[in-house]
Parts: structure tokens; sequence; C-alpha cells
């Protein structure tokens, strides 16, 4: 499958937006005895986005007051500025005591966070499957992102969420594996022919989605590319013809 010319800078994350909550919602049950007063603090701070210093400085208090909490130095401090870090934390003051009590939005802390849903960049390239043509995107502008559970991405694919990204595929050359339209990710931290797999690589004539292999006791070292669709002839290429950019490690369909 022909994939359009690749240029490095394509593959990029788009920005994406969050809507943060809100709606106060109780969060009494959700917090775990393990968590202390500072484990609370450093935790709702760094989820808005603060720093210690900033939170005593809009609190009016002294930063000592503030790193000593996080530090361990103080279990019982003053109830009075904690009262002023509690409202600057958009939290009741008992929940940073003891866990229980409201808190504006979502909880700063996860239950299982390898069950949350973390999004993989779409990059701009479409990886072709036809005989030698060259696909080029029309836009730069990033596709919306496909969101995969964290604990498959880890445990499943063994992979970093940084370093996946999903493409489009067209064309008939990895058929019946692949269909054009086709959607593919790719793992870019995959790029050794060995075990032999599914690749987007560029061939030196442009990005391409095809089986390739290692050819024993090549010199220099080659791989062979081949294609699912036998209309179309395998091929090779040295290792310095190719620039491997990732391996193909799920992909979906439309019906």
């Amino acid at each position: 499958m022909r994939l359009f010319s690749y240029r490095s800078s394509l593959l990029t994350i788009p920005v994406q937006s969050y809507l943060i909550q809100n709606n106060p919602q109780p969060l009494g049950d959700k917090m775990t005895e393990h968590h202390s007063l500072a484990d609370r603090l450093h935790a709702r701070a760094h989820q808005l986005g603060l720093s210690p210093a900033h939170v005593a400085e809009m609190a009016g208090v002294n930063r000592s007051f503030v790193y000593d909490i996080l530090r361990g130095r103080s279990a019982r401090p003053g109830l009075d500025r904690l009262l002023a870090v509690a409202s600057v934390l958009k939290v009741e003051v008992e929940w940073l005591i003891h866990g229980i009590g409201d808190i504006e939005g979502p909880s700063p802390f996860l239950e299982n966070p390898d069950e949350t849903f973390v999004p993989i960049a779409h990059a701009a390239v479409r990886p072709s499957m036809g005989g030698g043509s060259v696909a080029l995107e029309e836009y730069d502008e990033p596709s919306r992102a496909y969101h995969f559970r964290k604990s498959w991405i880890k445990q499943g694919l063994k992979a970093s969420p940084s370093q996946l990204r999903i493409m489009k595929v067209e064309g008939d050359s990895m058929e019946p594996t692949l269909f054009d339209g086709d959607t593919v990710l790719v793992d870019m931290d995959r790029k050794a022919p060995n075990p032999p797999g599914i690749f987007v690589l560029d061939d030196g004539m442009g990005l391409v989605a095809k089986r390739i292999q290692h050819v024993p006791n090549s010199d220099p070292p080659a791989v062979r590319v081949i294609s699912d669709n036998k209309h179309y002839p395998e091929y090779e290429r040295t290792a310095e013809e190719i620039n491997i950019i990732g391996r193909i490690r799920w992909f979906a369909r439309e019906i």
C-alpha cells in the first residue's frame, strides 16, 4: 500500500480541548485511607495548575505553611489558614483533612489510572496500498484523536501512548488483510522487522504500508517488501534505502 510522501513534520499531535466539570460532587467514598492531607493538597494544586507558592499567595498565608504540610512537617495545621487554602483549591476543608466532603469538579485521584482512556494522535499521512501511487493530504488540519484504554496500551501492546499514531490507508495491495479506508494504529517504537509483520515505511518512493521480512545473510542488510494481494509483486530494499516508521499493531474498519 503506497502512502503519500512522508514528512516527519506531519506526524504531529493535535491540540485537544477538555471540559472541566464545574458541578461540585461528593468524593468521600472515592478517597482511600492512604491519601494524606499532603497528598490531597499536592494533587489538587497540581490538578488546578497551581504551584505551592501560588496557593500560599492566593490564600494569603506564608509559603512555609503550605510547604510544611507538603513535607509532612505539619500534621495539624491551623484551621483558619487551612480554610483559606481550601477556598483557593475549591474544596471543603474536610476534604483536605479527611478526604470527606465536596470538591468542585472531578477528583484529582483516580481509583485505577490504567482504566482511563488516553488520546492517540491522528497523523496527517495516509498509507496507500495502491500500486505505486503517492497519496497526499489536502489539508494539514489534524483529525479527531482516537482514545484507547491505557491498560490495553501498557499491558496488551506494551507500548507508550506518545509513540503511537493513527493513520488511514488507501488502496488494495494489502487485501485481504487491510482494505482501502481502514484505520491503523502504528507503534513508532517498533521498527525492527523481526519478527516479520506489517509496517509503515518510506521505501524511497513514498510512504507504504507493507509486510516486511529481513532477508537472511544479506550483505548489505536488506528486507523483502511484500503485498498480501498477490497481484502486486514483492521487492527488496537495503536497510539504507528504507525508513521504517513503525509497526502496525491494530486496525479498524467500517462495515
